[in-house]
């Protein structure tokens, strides 16, 4: 038991540390959103709403800078502010805004909203667990390696669901009379949204799938879903 002393003591950090960044979330959600408050997109909404047969979709804004969209396992769905800036500013259209609810949307239906909380609050664990191990083997370079090994591991896992968030919102899109248009020259802008000013690979592109691909399945879609 004493031999895996070294072993336990960093798995059960990581899972103390796992349990308080997802209480973290929840509570950071919580206190730092409002509901959204936009007749045009609130319009937008409602058509998606009545084709899903439910009452309402709610959106809340999120109060954080950088542009992204996320989906809570209770069902909201968060808009950045700075995501509503660039809509606010005439950069991101409100059909365009209407296919990330979309998106989001379908990350709540497919299950995918509570992994990626479990995701994104589990990676710090994770890290310092992996860091913590891989110190023992190779000092001063743990923390390095621990990083780049979460990175990944998280990028691949989350880039099979938006794919399938992404069908989930063209069906979406298109049943509700939008079209998926605007998802696709939306991803045409997101690059360029999301740089990071430090001049890191954006968060963005680490856990999604490169537009150009993106787009494609978009349209291997739409060839068989408009008709």
């Amino acid at each position: 038991m004493l031999k895996l002393l070294p072993i336990l003591l960093p798995v059960a950090y990581g899972l103390l540390l796992y349990h308080f960044s997802v209480w973290r979330t929840h509570r950071e959600l919580d206190s730092q959103s409002t509901r959204l408050a936009d007749p045009k997109l609130k319009a937008l909404t409602d058509r998606m709403a009545a084709s899903l047969d439910i009452a309402e979709i709610p959106v809340h804004i999120y109060e954080i800078d950088p542009v992204n969209g996320l989906a809570a396992p209770d069902g909201r769905i968060f808009i950045t502010r700075g995501f509503f800036k660039e809509y606010q500013q005439g950069r991101v259209s409100a059909e365009e805004m209407a296919s990330v609810i979309a998106h989001e949307l379908g990350h709540v239906a497919l299950g995918h909203a509570r992994k990626r909380m479990i995701d994104f609050a589990g990676q710090n664990a994770l890290r310092t667990v992996l860091s913590m191990m891989i110190s023992r083997f190779l000092p001063g370079a743990g923390v390095y390696v621990a990083r780049m090994l979460t990175r990944l591991l998280a990028a691949g896992l989350s880039r099979g669901d938006e794919y399938e968030a992404d069908a989930y919102a063209t069906a979406l899109l298109i049943k509700s009379g939008i079209g998926s248009e605007p998802q696709k020259t939306l991803f045409g802008k997101l690059d360029a949204l999301t740089k990071n000013r430090a001049g890191v690979m954006p968060a963005w592109m680490m856990s999604h799938p490169k537009t150009v691909e993106r787009i494609a399945a978009i349209e291997k879609n739409e060839a068989k879903w408009v008709h």
